[in-house]
């Protein structure tokens, strides 16, 4: 494979996933504690209260990603341990916790990639509405004005959310993450205010970090129909405007897609739904989470949204009953370059959960894992070929971690942590990934 020669190579975590201590140093509850801590929401009742105890361990980890060869490290901050009550006044402990652990990564040669919200509010934002309240605009460019101005002498890239689908939809609509709501219309809310603080933070970055790079991070899938009829047709078209295009329009266009628009009727009552021009405020990239695509069927039990996923029978699958398809991150890179031509493209996550063994003499063995990236990686490569300003790839994840209502069950990490003495392996992908990198800045391989 060839790739630009500064192509950056990466990996990917997510605050509330490794930290732990969240108990500690000041640093207030969020939506995540409150509901992992509810009986029944998470996989065998698994907290992410320790997790990979990365608060107190992240000098080995950067020092393991320097090993590794990574040149860029992206990582969410926990709103809650800078300000404990949402709002006012910080906490310095937490603000020391981002300034030691962005020095650690620059002195390993790496380049931070910021993300401000990974899905943990905290919890006493939730209480007065959440993203429902209006209000939570100027709570995002409060937080955002109060760590940029922190770390922005230091850190250039920020994106502000990550995947606003999963936390309008499927914590608020599903119900299967935090806060665990059912309900359409309060997701919509939830969506419409996510945009709206994406509009509101990034004047405020740039005005606190002037040479910053600034984007944010939909999660995008490929999108087929179950079948040639209209009907199957219909279904897909509805559901790419649900999981793409409710985000990529407004944030390009200014605008929600009009198909779905009419669709959902008066479960957008109470949105202005002009005022979503505010959300297509200028980026620098786009970074792009994308792990599969949903083929799609006619439902007429949801009227709203009329569309069920199933996995085309025999596909590949990862331990997450994720249908392994390589050839949909080419399309989406594609897609993406021509109908809303980004500046720049990240990928920004990346990988698979396999059934990983446990360590062997220092070896976890995790084939499925490494041929999924060598696929990954060359789509990539192949929409490069086509003119697609794609910058970087950050693999999914860089530890074994708590994976959200997975709890402890599914390992996506090319490390392999034991949660109960916290050694860190790095499994076989990770010794690829390593090889990789290494031959990619010498020449082709």
């Amino acid at each position: 494979m060839t790739f630009p020669k500064d192509f950056l190579w990466g990996v990917a975590t997510a605050s509330y996933q490794i930290e732990g201590a969240v108990s500690e140093d000041g640093r207030g509850e969020t939506i995540w504690d409150r509901f992992s801590h509810t009986p029944g929401k998470v996989v065998n009742g698994d907290t992410g209260d320790v997790a990979c105890d990365h608060y107190h361990r992240y000098p080995q980890d950067i020092a393991l990603m320097r090993e590794l060869g990574v040149k860029g490290y992206r990582f969410s901050m926990a709103w809650s341990r800078v300000l404990p009550t949402g709002t006012g006044t910080s906490n310095p402990k937490g603000l020391d916790f981002y300034d030691r652990l962005v020095d650690e990564i620059l002195a390993a040669g790496i380049t931070p990639f910021a993300t401000l919200y990974h899905w943990d509010l905290p919890q006493v934002l939730q209480d007065r509405g959440g993203w429902t309240n209006p209000e939570s605009v100027k709570w995002f460019a409060e937080y955002t004005d109060l760590i940029t101005r922190h770390l922005g002498d230091r850190v250039k890239n920020w994106a502000t959310h990550n995947e606003p689908f999963v936390i309008a939809f499927v914590g608020n609509y599903y119900g299967a993450h935090a806060p665990g709501i059912k309900d359409l219309p309060t997701s919509l809310h939830v969506a419409h205010h996510l945009l709206l603080s994406h509009g509101a933070a990034v004047p405020v970055i740039r005005q606190n970090v002037p040479d910053a790079r600034v984007g944010i991070v939909p999660n995008l899938y490929a999108v087929d129909p179950a079948s040639d009829s209209e009907a199957d047709r219909l279904a897909a078209q509805y559901y790419d405007a649900f999981q793409n295009r409710w985000f990529l329009d407004p944030l390009f266009k200014g605008h929600y897609p009009a198909d779905l628009v009419e669709r959902l009727g008066d479960n957008l009552a109470g949105i202005d739904l002009a005022s979503v021009s505010q959300a297509a405020v200028p980026i620098d990239f786009l970074g792009i989470n994308y792990y599969s695509r949903n083929v799609l069927s006619w439902d007429e039990s949801n009227p709203a949204l009329p569309f069920r996923h199933k996995n085309p029978a025999g596909a590949p699958v990862t331990a997450m009953d994720w249908e392994v398809y390589p050839e949909g991150l080419y399309r989406t890179l594609v897609r993406v370059h021509q109908e809303y031509a980004p500046k720049a493209i990240y990928i920004t996550e990346n990988g698979a959960a396999y059934n990983d063994p446990t360590p062997t003499n220092g070896v976890v063995s995790d084939p499925e894992r490494t041929e999924y990236l060598k696929q990954h990686f060359k789509a990539a490569e192949n929409a490069i070929d086509q003119g697609v300003p794609l910058k970087g790839y950050f693999v999914w994840s860089f530890l074994d971690n708590f994976e959200w209502a997975e709890g402890y069950n599914k390992r996506f990490g090319i490390v392999y942590v034991d949660y109960a003495t916290q050694q860190r392996t790095p499994k076989q992908s990770a010794r690829f990934y390593q090889q990789m990198i290494g031959a990619l800045e010498t020449e082709p391989v």
